[in-house]
């Protein structure tokens, strides 16, 4: 099994202020490979340097967003190439920009690790979610011990990490980690369009410092995220965006954000 094959396209969207990436491997159900997984970085490495790219959207190509990585592939790579595995996968979680994954059918494995490093997930009802790498003798490599215990909890998570079962989109939406649910595949195209349009009303800067708080201050002491977010505010406060937004709201007018 070659560690190549598939791909993930890169697109723009709404004039170009959103770039959407679409993993591209429908004979194998988007099962990602080790190419794929270095063309992701590779985006993000443009994207977050982009100036008019504003958020980005992640897509499965046809009935599945991914079952996870190309298992047989992974005999041919030598182990200390393993040492770096998942800084390309997470590339999102590291982005400046708002990152919203949209899930169709199964999510499992590297495919979760990935989803899981965006920001805001949406899904079908008919998606379903694990991390089945332990009926292989294996761990989750790129993430995923780590951020599933943090929206499912330290004794679910090892639940589905250990017994490496499936669970719903129903159950992750209820534990949180989902944001909203989609009846079908047409369902999540407008609620992902929906999300787009309203993050594109709204100051990139302020979109960029809000993903930066969440992230640094979830895992720190509460004062520590408290004071990253006193910090954050204050320089918003001598933003161009916020007078204008300020402005917008005193003469009832829709805003125009510039992000500085």
């Amino acid at each position: 099994m070659p560690l190549t094959g598939g791909e993930v396209r890169f697109g723009r969207e709404h004039d170009g202020r959103v770039a959407a990436l679409t993993l591209s491997r429908p004979g194998k159900l988007n099962a990602i490979t080790w190419e794929m997984r270095h063309r992701m970085l590779e985006h993000f490495q443009k994207i977050d340097h982009d100036g008019e790219i504003q958020l980005v959207v992640i897509r499965g190509e046809g009935d599945a967003f991914s079952p996870g990585g190309d298992i047989p592939g992974f005999m041919e790579v030598e182990p200390r190439d393993f040492l770096d595995l998942g800084h390309n996968l997470t590339a999102p979680a590291r982005s400046p920009k708002p990152v919203l994954v949209a899930i169709d059918g199964y999510c499992f494995g590297a495919g979760l690790e990935l989803a899981m490093a965006c920001d805001i997930r949406v899904a079908t009802r008919r998606s379903e979610f694990g991390q089945p790498e332990i009926r292989l003798g294996m761990i989750p490599g790129s993430g995923g011990s780590q951020r599933l215990v943090r929206y499912l909890g330290r004794s679910r998570a090892k639940y589905y990490i250990m017994t490496g079962e499936r669970f719903s989109a129903e159950q992750a939406h209820d534990w949180g980690l989902v944001a909203s649910l989609a009846q079908d595949a047409d369902a999540l195209e407008a609620e992902v369009e929906r999300i787009v349009r309203t993050l594109l009303g709204y100051s990139p800067l302020a979109l960029r410092l809000a993903k930066e708080v969440i992230d640094a201050g979830a895992d720190g002491p509460l004062q520590t995220g408290i004071e990253l977010e006193r910090k954050a505010y204050s320089l918003l406060r001598a933003s161009h965006d916020f007078a204008e937004g300020v402005d917008a709201y005193l003469n009832k007018r829709k805003p125009a954000f510039t992000g500085s």
